[in-house]
């Protein structure tokens, strides 16, 4: 099996709570787990990526300059990154990075020097998970409150959550539909992880209850 070279995490909903359209770095709140995932892998020598679709700067709701502020905040938080690649078309512009388009994805996998096939995706709806297979990456949906139920059943993999994501990738590609930290609670994070026993653990939901945390409402999706 090969290793895992690169995870690409998406942005929004993924590694911070989803802002519509955010352009203030103070609002920037990450995820719980963001930080010792990507710690997490770092330590494994995997390097770490954001792929993000901002439309809001094609809408007019923010420019690039506040795009490029939100995103060192939370390199600041959650990071470093080795590579940020960003989205600022809209939905009709008929780009070929906009998510599902698989263009972001090839280029980070370019600037990290892997091929799509030793890179994940890991995001939060649909759109990441169709730009991964696109790409030829693999692809983990972590759901939240606002990916849709037919999302999550048809992703190739769904984890609980973003550290249950990235442990499964630590030895190789993800295996199995759902994916499921198993360890006892106590050894559920690594204690050399800075911070990480702070980190309050999920259960780890089956098939049916990870579909159950999908929800219909779509506010502030578009991104």
């Amino acid at each position: 099996m090969s290793p895992v070279k690169a995870v690409l995490f998406d942005r929004d909903g993924t590694l911070v709570h989803d802002v519509p359209y955010n352009g203030d770095p103070d609002r920037v709140r990450p995820v719980d787990g963001a930080r010792e995932a990507v710690a997490l892998l770092r330590e494994h020598g995997i390097r770490v990526g954001v792929v993000t679709n901002q439309s809001g700067v094609a809408r007019g709701l923010i420019t690039d300059s506040d795009v490029r502020h939100v995103n060192r905040r939370i390199d600041e938080l959650v990071g470093p990154f080795d590579v940020w690649a960003v989205c600022p078309h809209g939905p009709d512009d008929g780009c070929h990075c906009r998510k599902p388009q698989p263009g972001m994805i090839l280029w980070a996998a370019g600037r990290v020097c892997a091929g799509p096939a030793d890179c994940v995706v890991i995001g939060d709806i649909g759109a990441d998970m169709e730009a991964a297979e696109r790409a030829g990456a693999h692809g983990i949906l972590v759901p939240n409150d606002q990916t849709r139920p037919e999302e999550t059943r048809t992703a190739a993999h769904v984890a609980p959550d973003l550290l249950t994501a990235v442990r499964a990738v630590l030895d190789g590609p993800p295996e199995g539909r759902v994916l499921v930290d198993e360890r006892p609670i106590e050894a559920a994070f690594d204690a050399s992880t800075p911070g990480s026993a702070h980190v309050p653990r999920r259960a780890a939901p089956d098939a049916e209850a990870a579909r159950s945390r999908a929800a219909v409402d779509t506010r502030g999706r578009p991104r």
